[in-house]
């Protein structure tokens, strides 16, 4: 299990949750009431499941694909730290992840 906490986009809440090894980013969020959408269900067709990972946590990740860098261009609030939560595999090499969620920019449904 990797511990994951979420930060909302005004950096006031906080929320750690399990993920178990072989889980999906997004999924995790989505199960913990997270307004991540993921509205393209995985097949890298929107940016709607952009998060902003801690610093200290990026380097953990293994470097997005051409694919993702060119979703997240499209992505509203982007930063050098920004991935797709659909995109993030939790395996046993993530000791604890930190990830800030970008709030209404990637919350079309206005969650």
């Amino acid at each position: 299990m990797t511990r994951v906490t979420f930060i909302s986009a005004d950096g006031e809440r906080r929320q750690e949750v399990d993920a178990p090894a072989g889980s999906i980013l997004l999924d995790i969020a989505q199960a913990a009431g997270q307004p991540l959408e993921g509205t393209c269900e995985g097949q890298m067709a929107c940016s709607t499941c952009h998060v902003i990972v801690d610093a200290q946590d990026f380097g953990q990740l293994p470097r997005a694909s051409e694919d993702e860098e060119d979703m997240l261009d499209l992505a509203a609030a982007a930063t050098r730290t920004s991935r797709l939560a659909c995109q993030i595999l939790i395996d046993g090499g993530l000791d604890r992840l930190t990830v800030r969620i970008p709030g209404e920019f990637n919350n079309m449904q206005g969650m």
